[in-house]
């Protein structure tokens, strides 16, 4: 991200030396690698909370698929099954009428 070299750190080492004082420095330097270890703790939450996030939301998006194709599937089923009724239908329509062996009560005498 930052290019930062030594000699970039060794020149702010010597202008915060200046500035701040050497009696100062080294509270201000803790204070500095505080700020900079919360600041680091921060940014990895934030950046594990989008993680999980994305997780989730692509799992929600695998559920909606396969619900989808629960969906599809269900319909294939009850479509086989019509598919299934109607060639029983014509099977039946095409099979020849039996011929009643039984007469009827007038018939009889």
């Amino acid at each position: 991200m930052f290019e930062i070299g030594f000699s970039e750190l060794l020149m702010l080492g010597l202008v915060s030396l200046l500035v701040i004082g050497p009696e100062r420095l080294p509270k201000v330097a803790r204070l500095a690698g505080f700020w900079v270890g919360k600041l680091q703790k921060t940014i990895a939450g934030v950046k594990a909370e989008i993680r999980h996030e994305l997780q989730v939301e692509e799992m929600r998006q695998l559920m909606q698929e396969k619900t989808g194709l629960d969906e599809y599937q269900q319909a294939i089923k009850e479509a086989n099954a019509s598919i299934a009724d109607i060639k029983s239908s014509l099977q039946d329509a095409q099979e020849p009428a039996k011929p009643n062996l039984i007469k009827p009560p007038h018939e009889a005498e």
